[in-house]
């Protein structure tokens, strides 16, 4: 272990220690990380330890393997990964125990009285016959009642996560397992470990297959059946599906379980019949959804059409005289489609307008906003992510939001497991008269569902976003479905006015949206592409033009301001492999910068790192230069990048979009990895100076026309393509989609037309 240039790592010679828990310096009780002070069994040393260890308490006996380290500042202390814990036996010990706290009401001098008068057999008293407490003096008779039982449940506690990681858990596993079913841990884990996946964060249907094979369960149980549709419809919207033809689920639960026919028929109608399931009938086939990706697609399309049938009329007229007053101010003309979509936008309850790069979507917004102020209409400007927030606020000149901010997101449970809660909602709507959102494509129906609840009938919803974008992360096709159903008014931008139709970025972009192959043959303009026929040939070109040739020739900062796109994960162009050399290349080992190295990835000051999954619960704040706090909140989100400006004890400090603090534990890492290159899915929603892409083979499911399209448009200024030009007319000419089961557009089409029928019957009446 290097202890020469303040790395803190988790690698190194295994050893053992023996001790008593003197005291908890820290812990964090979600994660069970602990940071604790331990006596050597002999008394004569005192050393520090670290680990998840959300059982261990003051006063226990530890018995535990892992490994030294050095810490720059802290000096030398103790990684626990596995170990063994115990009721200390002799008198001293259990007076150091009972008068630690964590017997509430039980202070160091009760704690003397108590073994002072009942010595050796002082457990057994409080576990068996609570009420010889009494016999203490100071000790009531109800208060022996409550310290005995106070006693039992820590018993009750051990028993169960000691069962728990004797079944393979892990302890912090083992305590949100305990934290989520507390007394009724062991028998849940006996009778139905299926529910563990429903309840608790991070379990899944394989861990809680495998503690039901242990537990002996049979494998046609009710409870596993109903698990493992509740585990494929969910792997489904992971996928971004809201429902599974009946004939996928069913195949998909073949191959997961082995079982089929008429004990999957059964399990269907009990999941339908208790509300884990939807069934519909459609288009011919039988559509299974879990109730809350049902809920989302129709309760939206119900509240899309209700905003959609307020209609202000009459006032063009008006409006364009607005609107050439506008364009005069800004020194701008409007086409006459784009002056269409200003107006659309004002008459309409729901209006889309989409169209590709440079087809002048913010041009027409920022007009459309003008009018809007000339009017003294409110509105609320909102993005999906914190990037394209900002490039909104850059863009209009107008404070732009994430939807989650928008919507004031707060943390919530369901089970264990941390769920989107807003402020803002059917109780609590917005308060503002008109709503835009920009980069549509990449909502999911769930954030739709949310934002729709949050407005009423009579507020104006403006969506902008390029329908041939790839589709949201999350479930939905949201953009795609509205478009499709052909019940909202939608504006379809293709003329180009982006730089005077001098961009190649921009023209290209469209040429590969049209299925034709991109000029690649260009020396002096914003797109170039440098052949390259081997995967080592492509990485000996990609480093220098990221660190030094691009930076040099363009001004721009190799980390911050180019960003590399891959297709893939893994694979010698893979984000993976790519990250490890730009990281090698860009932000070198130095002696005054701290590391921390968890499994494969080291984790350095200065690296450019993402957030792969929401986090509602995170922490943020934004600091003045006295370390004064100017702004706080909750919430990181998929697709966030920062980069790392501290590694402390015990903690990470990532700073987000230029000013967000966010201070990550250790054992929250896994949602970070490092971002100097990411997948071309990744970028979705973002805009960087610089784009380089690597391109050699691929599979066809993956190198797609419209992934080509979307790591062309996230180029700003400059794009770069190192790589294969056959690699380049493969995907041109693959115009295979991604297939999504989604069904907005029908459930939009079905509220149309019941709409259409009230106001018949209304107007018969």
């Amino acid at each position: 272990m290097d202890r020469s240039n303040g790395q803190i790592s988790l690698q190194g010679q295994s050893n053992e220690i023996t001790g008593f828990v003197g005291s908890v310096i820290f812990q964090n009780e979600e994660t069970g990380y602990k940071v604790i002070e331990v006596e050597s069994a002999d008394g004569l040393d005192f050393f520090t330890a670290f680990g998840t260890m959300p059982d261990v308490e003051i006063g226990e006996k530890i018995e535990a393997t892992g490994r030294w380290r050095n810490h720059s500042t802290y000096g030398e202390q103790f990684e626990i990964q596995e170990y063994t814990r115990s009721l200390p036996e002799d008198k001293d010990s259990m007076e150091r125990y009972l008068g630690s706290g964590v017997i509430k009401g039980v202070g160091a001098v009760l704690a003397h009285r108590i073994i002072e008068k009942f010595g050796d057999d002082t457990f057994h008293i409080l576990e068996s016959q609570p009420e010889r407490l009494a016999e203490v003096r100071g000790i009531s008779a109800a208060k022996a009642v409550e310290i005995g039982e106070q006693f039992i449940d820590k018993a009750a506690s051990r028993e169960a996560l000691v069962y728990l990681q004797s079944l393979g858990l892990s302890p912090a596993m083992a305590l949100r397992i305990f934290q989520a079913f507390g007394s009724k841990t062991i028998d849940v884990v006996r009778t139905n470990p299926y529910l563990l996946a429903e309840r608790v964060k991070g379990i899944g249907f394989q861990t809680a297959d495998e503690i039901a094979q242990k537990s002996g369960l049979s494998p046609d149980s009710p409870g596993r059946l109903r698990g493992a549709i509740r585990f494929v419809l969910s792997e489904a919207a992971g996928e971004g599906h809201t429902y599974l033809p009946e004939e996928a689920l069913t195949e998909r639960l073949f191959h997961l379980i082995g079982i089929e026919g008429e004990l999957i028929d059964n399990a269907l109608a009990q999941a339908d019949m208790t509300g884990l399931i939807v069934q519909t009938q459609s288009a011919g086939e039988n559509r299974i959804y879990l109730n809350s990706y049902y809920k989302a697609e129709s309760v939206s399309a119900a509240r899309l059409m209700s905003l959609a049938a307020e209609q202000a009329t009459g006032k063009r007229e008006a409006w364009r005289k607005l609107i050439r007053e506008a364009e005069k101010a800004k020194d701008i003309e409007l086409s006459e489609k784009q002056r269409v979509a200003v107006l659309t936008a004002l008459e309409n309850g729901v209006t889309v307008i989409t169209g590709g790069p440079g087809t002048g979507k913010t041009t027409l917004l920022t007009i459309l906003l003008d009018v809007m102020d000339a009017l003294k209409m409110e509105y609320l400007l909102a993005s999906p992510t914190g990037r394209a927030a900002k490039r909104m606020t850059q863009a209009t000149g107008r404070e732009a939001q994430t939807i989650h901010r928008l919507l004031e997101i707060q943390s919530g449970l369901e089970g264990d497991s941390a769920r989107q809660v807003f402020a803002r909602n059917e109780e609590n709507p917005l308060e503002t008269q008109a709503v835009i959102v920009d980069e549509v494509s990449m909502v999911d129906i769930n954030l739709l569902s949310h934002l729709l609840k949050a407005m009423v009938p009579g507020m104006r919803l403006v969506l902008l976003g390029d329908k041939d974008q790839l589709p949201s992360v999350g479930a939905g096709n949201v953009l795609g479905d509205i478009i499709r159903s052909e019940v909202i008014p939608v504006v379809k931008l293709t003329e180009i006015y982006r730089q005077s139709g001098e961009s190649e970025i921009v023209l290209n972009a469209h040429l590969i949206n049209e299925g034709k192959m991109p000029d690649l043959s260009s020396k002096d303009g914003d797109f170039f592409f440098m052949s390259r026929l081997q995967a080592e040939s492509v990485l000996e070109t990609l480093i220098p033009v990221v660190k030094t040739r691009f930076p040099k020739f363009a001004g721009v900062d190799p980390i911050s301001e180019i960003q590399v796109l891959s297709p893939m994960k893994k694979g010698p162009l893979g984000v993976a492999s790519l990250n490890q050399r730009l990281q090698a290349a860009l932000n070198e080992p130095m002696r005054w910068k701290k590391e921390l190295v968890v499994g494969q990835t080291t984790y350095r000051v200065g690296d450019k790192v993402l957030q792969t999954k929401n986090n509602y619960e995170l922490e943020w704040r934004v600091l003045n230069k006295y370390d004064h706090v100017l702004d706080q909140g909750k919430g990181v989100f998929n697709g966030d990048t920062g980069r790392i400006k501290a590694i402390e004890e015990g903690h990470v400090v990532v700073v987000f979009d230029g000013n967000r603090e966010v201070s990550y534990e250790y054992s929250d890492l896994s949602q970070l990895e490092l971002a100097y290159a990411m997948t071309i899915h990744k970028s979705q929603g973002t805009e960087c100076p610089v784009v380089v892409i690597p391109l050699l083979d691929g599979p066809g499911v993956l190198f797609t026309r419209n992934l080509l399209y979307t790591a062309v448009t996230r180029a700003k200024n400059y794009c770069i393509i190192i790589g294969s030009a056959d690699t380049v007319r493969r995907m041109v000419e693959n115009d295979r989609h991604e297939i999504r089961y989604t069904s907005l557009d029908d459930c939009l089409k079905k509220s149309a037309e019941e709409n259409r029928l009230l106001k018949e019957l209304l107007s018969e009446s």
